[in-house]
């Protein structure tokens, strides 16, 4: 700390301007505001940021001295005031708590309570954000003995006022020999940090980390030296280095790593102008400018900072764990423990533990790199790896170079790895976590740490890689068999599991080079399989998922599923069942991966019917694609024994069925036909709308809902039946729309609850739903206002201009217009209401949300049923949409299209 510093704090001026006031508070604010202002200079200077936070705490001590000499203690008064935690630490960050503890010899408080209370008083009306608690030394000694943070906060402590043999008597009976001794303290410690990992999910990988709590955060740095302390006494980074704990690189690795969170930190604190510990949007751009990162054509200037974020918290994380696993071996060593047994020549076991045979098994054999990894993946009652091995695993990471990665044995035991029946995610991600896979892989090594900067992709490209993975393993476990039927079904049925780890491993891995990223990783794939030496076919289907991994959720989400068009020429893409299979296991665990909120009973619906209607389209043969007229009467045919079997009269239904078109059949399963036809049956002519809700898939996931709708067509339908659902807070995902030749609307929506709940578990609100519908639709002309619901506060940073894309379909006489836009409550009635006034009539529409975006897809015709054939008119349209729907601060980019 600096011994002064006038421009920070210059004491004869604070002396003067309090002598002008009759009161000092306007003289401490003066004080307090301009050291705040020169500190924030220093910090957009690119001051050390270290001295920054010494040098708050140093001021924060000159404010404290003279707050509290203002107060008549006496000279001998047995009363001290203590800094204690991060600033007994001297260590301040703008807006961090000021902890403080008034310590006195014996429990009478009355003696000193009129001027504690008129010196805390003081402190709050001059603005200083004050943590504080009065004790005795004996309160000091019960209250750390009871509380883990209270022994933690104590450990850390300077006198700024009073006497100093207070504090140093309370250190002794706080000390080890008196409570908390060391071992007692590392477990403790141990469970706290679990608990707070656990609170952020356990992952670095947060959209919106929390720079002090987070798994590799500032408390994980603190949790090493407080345990340290408490087992060696006082100590730093530094003095763990020369104790031994930590190598040079670690302690310089550290160092860094402190340094560039507390920079993080301290723009945090002043751009939100409070204690503010969270990582928000609202923040992330400006601090990757303050700190020098800017966009260029490939990587937007934050998303380089997030990955220079992440890169740093997962290398303190995995420093963390070496040095708890060297604390354990240390603090909770038993001298009677078991000797090694020893796995091969190069590798034993100690307390549960893996352990190289001496200290030159890496050097000397470099594939025992990779081979500790298969050894802990076929053991699994290993627990993990020991420190001193951790260290050696880091120490010669340098081994893993181009000749390395073409010796046969090292590709072996990767490949083996794979091969693995269990242990398979638990030891990619160590490998991860210790540096090893990024070195051997290093097109792996250029996605750790990189995030999309949206609200889609909430882990980086390295964590949801590694998480896909482990949803593939998982869709092996009996329990989650109700959740996943078809892939836990499927999983089982690959003729070799390892190839869609692979696969999985090399999905995403092209991001962030430009380009497709898809086309990117199959080149990698391609690679990857050439250098493991794998057989042909092994490595055409590898290279095939990775190139086409997106094709089967993109065509169930954004296609027509009822076209046997689509469905013949999704079959061709895919060529036989076990492409399908696996394709079909690969997507179902990428969208879990990504964000677990996307899976829900819809989206597993839609799969599965593409996965059973391919299936289909494959058993037939390509060369025999499906004739619609066959699967219409395939489907009418079971709707009619359904219907028979509920007692109602076939003639009936064929007579309302003649009024429908061949669309209806094609878009609807049997089922729902048997069931739209029961009810319009038994629905009086003339009477008010038909509103029918029911599940759309199996219970035990969150089931989308299906609502139908019957009513005479008109124009705006459409339009004021989703400003009808909007206000009713329902998130539409899919509007199948059909007029009969009789001027009847026959319309079904799947909808989820705004709120991700299930609706039919909800009678009440089924009944408001549907009650609400009818009247909206019973007076279209009292057209329900479109709903000015807030945008949340993280779709704000996420603002983009909509991109329209309309063009003619090729096989049928519609128009398609796709839409790319800011997801945006009431988004769908917006676009309804434009229809409404271009006359455009819709016949289909396939709704998807992304986190923070849509992309929709709608099949429109003009009045008179015809696709759109005027670009000036096409034109209009799209400059309508992206008026509407364009988000204040959106960049303005010409990305739309039309081609008609």
């Amino acid at each position: 700390m600096p011994q002064v510093d006038p421009e920070l704090f210059d004491p004869g001026q604070f002396q003067a301007e309090l002598a002008l006031k009759s009161s000092p508070i306007s003289a401490f604010k003066k004080a307090i505001g301009r050291a705040r202002t020169v500190l924030d200079k220093r910090f957009t200077e690119g001051r050390d940021i270290r001295r920054l936070v010494e040098d708050r705490a140093w001021f924060v001590d000159q404010i404290l001295r003279r707050a509290w000499n203002r107060f008549p203690w006496s000279q001998n008064a047995d009363i001290a005031l203590v800094a204690v935690g991060g600033y007994g630490r001297g260590e301040l960050h703008p807006y961090s708590d000021i902890d403080l503890l008034i310590l006195l010899a014996d429990n009478d408080h009355e003696l000193f309570r009129e001027s504690i209370e008129g010196f805390l008083t003081l402190l709050w009306d001059i603005g200083l954000e004050v943590g504080h608690s009065a004790r005795s030394l004996d309160e000091c000694g019960i209250e750390a003995r009871a509380d883990l943070t209270v022994i933690t906060n104590l450990m850390e402590s300077r006198t700024i006022a009073g006497p100093e043999h207070l504090r140093l008597h309370m250190q002794t009976l706080i000390s080890p020999q008196q409570m908390w001794p060391s071992e007692e303290f590392f477990v403790a410690k141990r469970q706290e940090l679990r608990k707070r990992h656990a609170k952020y999910n356990d992952t670095e990988y947060n959209l919106e980390p929390n720079v002090k709590g987070s798994p590799g955060g500032l408390r994980d740095i603190q949790t090493i030296l407080w345990i340290a302390r408490r087992q060696f006494g006082t100590l730093n980074l530094h003095a763990m280095l020369s104790q031994g704990f930590l190598l040079e690189s670690e302690y310089n690795m550290l160092a860094h790593a402190q340094e560039f969170l507390w920079k993080v930190r301290y723009a945090l604190h002043m751009l939100a102008g409070r204690a503010e510990d969270r990582l928000l949007f609202d923040h992330q751009r400006k601090i990757a400018g303050l700190l020098g990162f800017i966009d260029d054509d490939i990587k937007l200037g934050v998303e380089r900072f997030m990955q220079k974020y992440y890169r740093i918290v997962m290398g303190v994380a995995e420093l963390n764990d070496l040095i708890k696993q060297h604390f354990e071996e240390v603090i909770l060593s038993h001298p009677d423990s078991a000797p090694p047994y020893q796995l091969n020549n190069r590798f034993q076991v100690r307390d549960g533990y893996l352990e190289v045979t001496h200290d030159q098994v890496f050097k000397r054999t470099p594939f025992a790199l990779l081979e500790i990894f298969v050894l802990l993946a076929q053991h699994s009652e290993i627990k993990g790896v020991r420190a001193d091995t951790i260290r050696q695993l880091r120490d010669h990471r340098y081994l893993i170079d181009d000749e390395f990665r073409q010796d046969i044995r090292n590709t072996s035991l990767f490949i083996e790895l794979f091969k693995s029946s269990q242990g398979i995610h638990r030891n990619l991600r160590r490998m991860n976590r210790y540096g090893i896979l990024g070195r051997y892989l290093p097109e792996f090594g250029l996605v750790v740490g990189q995030m999309q900067h949206d609200l889609f992709h909430i882990y980086t490209v390295d964590a949801h890689t590694l998480n896909l993975i482990k949803h593939l393993r998982k869709f092996k476990w009996p329990e989650l068999a109700d959740k996943f039927p078809l892939a836990s079904l499927l999983i089982d049925q690959l003729p070799k599991p390892e190839l869609i780890y692979i696969a999985g491993l090399y999905h995403d891995i092209g991001k962030g080079r430009g380009g497709d990223h898809s086309e990117v990783g199959a080149a990698d794939a391609q690679a990857f399989c050439a250098r493991h030496q794998l057989p042909p076919w092994d490595s055409r289907l590898i290279v095939w998922l990775v190139r086409n991994h997106l094709a089967m959720s993109s065509t169930a989400q954004r296609k027509d599923l009822s076209d046997p068009q689509v469905i013949n020429d999704f079959a061709q893409l895919v060529g036989d069942r076990t492409r399908l299979d696996y394709l079909y296991v690969l997507t179902v665990a990428d969208i879990n991966a990504t964000n677990p909120s996307l899976w829900n009973s819809w989206r597993a619906s839609l799969l599965r019917q593409l996965y059973e209607e391919t299936k289909r389209a494959l058993n037939r043969g390509l060369e025999n694609p499906l004739d619609r007229e066959e699967l219409i009467c395939a489907t009418q045919s079971a709707a009619l024994d359904l219907l028979a079997q509920r007692g109602i009269d076939p003639d009936a239904a064929e007579q309302l069925w003649a009024q429908l078109g061949d669309d209806y059949f094609l878009r609807h399963t049997a089922s729902d036909i048997a069931w739209h036809t029961e009810a319009i049956i038994q629905h009086p002519n003339g009477s008010d709308p038909l509103v029918l809700m029911r599940e759309t898939a199996q219970r035990g996931v969150e089931g989308a809902t299906q609502i139908f709708i019957y009513a005479p067509d008109q124009h705006d339908f459409f339009a004021v039946t989703v400003a009808a659902m909007a206000q009713l807070n329902l998130s539409i995902h899919d509007a199948r729309i059909i007029t009969s030749s009789s001027q009847f609307t026959l319309d079904t929506y799947i909808v989820l609850d705004g709120d991700g709940e299930r609706l039919l578990d909800k009678p009440e609100r089924v009944e408001r739903i549907r009650n609400g519908l009818i009247e909206a639709l019973k007076s279209p002309d009292d057209y329900p206002a479109i709903i000015q619901r807030r945008i949340s506060r993280q779709q704000k940073h996420f603002a983009f201009a909509p991109q329209v894309t309309i063009h003619n379909d090729a096989q049928r006489p519609v128009t398609v217009l796709e839409l790319i836009a800011p997801d945006r409550p009431g988004l769908l009635a917006r676009i309804g209401k434009i229809f409404l006034d271009f006359d455009l009539s819709l016949q289909n529409a396939k709704i998807t949300t992304l986190g923070e975006r849509v992309e929709d897809v709608f099949f429109v015709t003009d009045a008179n049923h015809q696709p759109l054939s005027d670009p000036e008119f096409c034109a209009r349209l799209q400059q309508a949409i992206v008026e509407q729907l364009t988000v204040d601060g959106a960049p303005n980019l010409d990305l739309n299209r039309i081609s008609i």
